[in-house]
């Protein structure tokens, strides 16, 4: 759908109406004061000049009417834009449950992309149309920001930590993204294309030849190989809790606190064991800062992933009951 406001990019996305329609009541608000307020002000500026060289104007002690009047219409105004603002600020914050997750690094000056299952793409984002779409999003190098203009989306991907977003796109094409916090002296050419497809295109490529590796199972491999497997053992009775069941619960820690186990928790934990220590455990694990790529963080956090659906250990799992009620 084409943007009803000139010069802007088309709606391809299920927010941008909503973006678009904030927007624009905002702007017109703006642009009735400004010119209510300019037309008063030479409407005054004649009527109350000066008519004669020593004439003297009256005083005037005010208008309690109007006094309240330019009080209480501007709050109103301001009040019902922070509440349309947040209504769409929360809607764009909370992802649906079912999204199709893409792993997303930024580096200068180049974004890395993979899908689900594993094919990687550079500066290339495929999706199918009408189908809720997260992006998982870290830096290996300075702060990024991922926008699509289309969709009405943007959100800073910042070194350390994952910052996420989701969209669902619902127009088939091909849209630019850019980078839109500066970075270094190649930021104005590090963008790219998302094609958005439909659901059986989506499928055929997604099913193409590459080489690629599963993200899951590259994640199993590397597990192993750090040796992660001799602690964290699946029924619970290593010296670090079971990975079973571990994604998307309630993890709770020696303070009494929980965390939800969401990919940035597990993220912390492998770079910054000792940040969140889960209750019933000693703060032995190692740190792995250094050792691991954003890649590879992103395999274990794949295969941790895939074990959500494992059988969880009654003891030993580090995962809160769901009636503790602790927050």
């Amino acid at each position: 759908m084409q943007s009803p406001l000139p010069f802007f990019p088309e709606q391809a996305s299920n927010f941008a109406g909503n973006v678009d329609a904030l927007f624009s009541f905002i702007l017109l608000t703006s642009l009735f004061f400004s010119v209510l307020v300019t037309l008063l002000t030479i409407y005054a500026a004649f009527k109350y000049k000066r008519k004669q060289p020593g004439e003297v104007g009256a005083e005037d002690h005010g208008n309690m009417v109007l006094e309240i009047g330019w009080t209480i219409i501007p709050l109103i105004l301001a009040l019902f834009m922070f509440a349309w603002g947040a209504v769409v600020y929360v809607h764009y914050r909370t992802a649906p449950k079912d999204t199709l997750d893409v792993y997303v690094v930024g580096k200068q000056w180049m974004w890395k992309l993979q899908q689900p299952n594993g094919r990687k793409e550079i500066n290339e984002l495929h999706i199918p149309v009408n189908r809720d779409i997260k992006l998982i999003m870290g830096s290996e190098d300075v702060i990024h920001d991922f926008y699509v203009p289309a969709f009405r989306v943007k959100m800073d991907v910042v070194p350390g930590r994952y910052n996420t977003m989701w969209f669902r796109p619902t127009k088939v094409g091909k849209y630019h993204f850019f980078c839109s916090q500066y970075c270094g002296t190649n930021h104005a050419v590090m963008g790219g294309w998302v094609t958005v497809m439909d659901p059986s295109d989506y499928a055929a490529w997604l099913a193409g030849e590459t080489g690629d590796v599963n993200p899951v199972s590259a994640g199993e491999k590397l597990f192993t190989q750090l040796a992660c497997n001799t602690c964290h053992i699946a029924n619970g009775t290593g010296r670090a809790p079971s990975l079973n069941g571990l994604f998307g619960a309630k993890v709770l820690l020696a303070d009494g606190s929980t965390v939800i186990g969401d990919e940035a928790y597990i993220r912390e934990s492998i770079l910054q064991p000792k940040a969140k220590i889960v209750a019933g455990y000693q703060p032995v694990m190692p740190t792995f800062q250094g050792l691991v790529t954003e890649e590879q963080i992103q395999n274990l956090t794949a295969y941790i992933k895939s074990l959500q659906t494992q059988p969880v250990p009654a003891k030993g799992s580090g995962i809160a009951p769901a009636t503790s009620g602790k927050k």
